[in-house]
């Protein structure tokens, strides 16, 4: 594909982005800026009273396994075929370059519009953003950025289309937890934690099959329309010869916006009461903002976003984010947001070995951005801006 040389300056800058080793469990967010910080960096539009564009990106990402990985996944390495390989390529160092080459591309051409655009990079997106935007979307720093829409991460396609999230599936940790009688290894003791454990386990993973039935059997399912459920966590028991007198089981619950949430508790407060006395649960994680933000034309935003993107020829499929980003904070604050990363023609490889994404493909990206952010920040005054 060339010598270092030839290569395009914007993919010169997201290969210098992917060897920042902001990897947890101690990213080293200093080379980005020193501390635990919010970065905002605005381009203040021709009218700062109307609404703003937000354009959300962070700035940790996951672990890696390198033994698994062809290339080293911090030398950001590209090969003949132009395919950048690197923690971060896809989850979503792409995204932060190509949201500031589509701004300087702007910028460039002498462009200015009425609303003002503001980029921000959050830290430990990828453990649960507690320290992040969680927090960040109280601040006061939050509000003086008058947000009207935001535009945040989604995923690759490996089909010619583009995945647009419109939402997300609220996420739910639980942990079950089962008393029992104890005794010698040896006896039948009546009332253990493990066979009430057995009917939680039961319960939990017939629920899962059910679902997954359910999304196999559709084709008009994806997987953000289902609730999964799975067993992430085992505890108890001291000996091999001594009975425990509590067992836990942990579980990881996704659940769409369409299900009922407290119904669906109730369902978890049968099944724990079916398993035997005692057993009981409790929340670590408990999302219950199930926002959405309109995809239809009469809505402005949307209007904008899909209009651009038909101009550019571009097939969107529009679904329900099956994890968890930043989103979903923006969203419970009552601004719309969609999550998009443009990456087609590309394997899903977020948190997977040997993550990549090829330089063509992140080029065009910020030719389409570059499209997005004009519409967007050209829209006219409305009724939300007052």
């Amino acid at each position: 594909m060339g010598g270092q040389q030839e290569e395009e300056p914007s993919v010169r800058l997201f290969r210098e982005y992917l060897r920042i080793q902001t990897v947890h469990p101690q990213p080293d967010y200093g080379k980005v800026h020193p501390g635990r910080t919010v970065v905002i960096i605005s381009w203040e539009g021709t009218d700062p009273k109307l609404k703003s564009i937000l354009l959300n990106s962070h700035t940790d990402v996951v672990p890696v396994f390198e033994e698994h990985w062809k290339h080293d996944p911090f030398a950001a390495v590209k090969d003949e075929q132009g395919n950048i390989y690197g923690r971060g390529t896809q989850d979503m160092k792409c995204v932060t370059i190509q949201y500031i080459e589509a701004i300087r591309r702007l910028k460039s051409e002498g462009k200015r519009f009425p609303r003002t655009i503001h980029l921000l990079f959050v830290p430990d997106e990828e453990i649960g953003g507690v320290n992040g935007m969680a927090k960040f979307v109280h601040c006061e720093e939050f509000q003086a950025m008058r947000v009207g829409f935001g535009l945040d991460e989604g995923l690759a396609n490996p089909t010619d289309a583009f995945t647009v999230f419109y939402g997300e599936r609220s996420v739910w940790w639980v942990t079950v937890h089962c008393p029992g009688c104890p005794g010698h290894g040896s006896r039948f003791i009546e009332n253990t934690a493990a066979e009430k454990l057995r009917k939680v386990l039961n319960s939990f993973l017939g629920f899962r099959e059910k679902e997954k039935k359910r999304l196999d059997l559709s084709q008009c399912l994806t997987l953000g329309d289902v609730t999964t459920i799975n067993l992430t966590l085992l505890q108890g028991g001291v000996a091999y010869n001594v009975v425990p007198e509590e067992m836990m089981a942990s579980f990881d619950i996704r659940i769409p916006p369409t299900v009922d949430l407290k119904a669906f508790e109730e369902q978890i407060k049968t099944w724990c009461q079916d398993a035997g006395d005692g057993v009981v649960y409790e929340f670590h994680q408990k999302g219950m903002d199930q926002s959405v933000t309109s995809i239809d034309k009469s809505d402005p935003w949307w209007n904008a976003f899909s209009s651009t993107c038909q101009k550019l020829d571009m097939t969107l499929q529009c679904e329900i984010f099956p994890a968890a980003t930043d989103s979903r904070y923006i969203r419970a604050m009552g601004f719309p947001a969609i999550g998009f990363s443009p990456m087609n023609r590309t394997p899903i490889l977020l948190h997977d070995h040997n993550e990549f994404l090829n330089e063509n493909v992140f080029l065009a990206g910020i030719t389409i951005y570059t499209g997005l952010l004009s519409a967007l920040a050209s829209l006219p005054p409305m009724q939300a801006d007052a």
